[in-house]
């Protein structure tokens, strides 16, 4: 555990996320700033909540507004899917020390939960070295925050420059989503809400009555319309109903004369004649219906 190989091999499949954690980590930390962090408290927000999206949802919720308790609310609905991140992970968490599992499912993030998968699927995988790779991950993006967050001190950046790090990060969680119904109806549903709670003066709470308006609505539209799925009593797809008819065709009725492949099947030689290769005329019954 955490040898001198398992770092080097976690090291590597977490350079891709650690690179992509920079080019959003600074400015998330220069949006911090803007609101008066520090860099001290950006590095206590980065390790203590490790929250891309919240992160720069609080920024962004504080400058518009929020109350304490609108941004706590939308922050934590956000990161509820890093629970089914780290619950997918049970199975290979078994036998763990639940320290280990613990701090390890503590660190998942999306981009972590992408790579540890792939890297248990292909086997030789471990819970330390799944771990490392968050840890690897988290500390670039805590660096980042800091450097950012410095820079926006030394710096006078534009906040909307910075605020729209924000938009681009939904922009691509949005895209890399499987676009079922009920992802286009929680979609189109949650910006239409975030509009016009906007449009009607409620700036505050907007994104959380949008994201759960967005939710509910998707699952109803689940609940109404369920995606259909061959079961019992269902009609045969088309895949199916074709190996049927070539079942039934290479069987043939009870009665019907033999299909070339059983005929070539029942010519397999037994007992002494297993060393000499048969012909058709060992296989072939004559007029009186006996073998030669």
């Amino acid at each position: 555990m955490f040898s001198r190989e398992h770092i080097l091999s976690a090291f590597s499949a977490a350079v891709p996320i650690m690179l992509g954690y920079v080019a959003i980590g600074l400015p998330c930390g220069i949006l911090g700033n803007t609101i008066g962090l520090n860099p001290l408290q950006v590095a206590l927000l980065s390790i203590l909540l490790y929250s891309g999206a919240g992160q720069f949802m609080i920024p962004n919720m504080f400058l518009a507004g929020s109350s304490v308790a609108a941004i706590t609310a939308s922050v934590s609905l956000v990161n509820t899917r890093q629970m089914l991140y780290a619950a997918s992970f049970a199975p290979q968490c078994a036998e763990s020390p639940r320290w280990l599992a613990a701090l390890f499912a503590a660190s998942v993030t999306d981009e972590s939960y992408g790579v540890n998968t792939a890297r248990f699927a292909e086997g030789n995988w471990s819970v330390d070295r799944a771990l490392m790779v968050n840890l690897f991950s988290q500390s670039s993006w805590t660096i980042s925050n800091i450097v950012g967050c410095a820079v926006g001190a030394a710096v006078d950046i534009p906040v909307p420059i910075a605020a729209f790090a924000m938009t681009a990060i939904f922009i691509c969680l949005l895209v890399t989503q499987k676009f079922t119904s009920a992802n286009i109806v929680a979609m189109i549903v949650a910006m239409l809400g975030v509009y016009l709670c906007k449009a009607f003066g409620l700036t505050g709470p907007a994104i959380l009555i949008g994201a759960v308006a967005g939710v509910v609505c998707a699952l109803a539209f689940s609940a109404l319309f369920p995606r259909k799925k061959g079961g019992l009593g269902s009609a045969p797809t088309e895949g199916e109903a074709q190996a049927g008819c070539r079942a039934s065709s290479s069987s043939g009725p009870r009665g019907s004369a033999p299909t070339e492949g059983g005929a070539q099947a029942g010519a397999t030689p037994v007992g002494g004649d297993l060393g000499r290769p048969s012909t058709s005329e060992d296989s072939s019954p004559d007029e009186g219906g006996e073998r030669r």
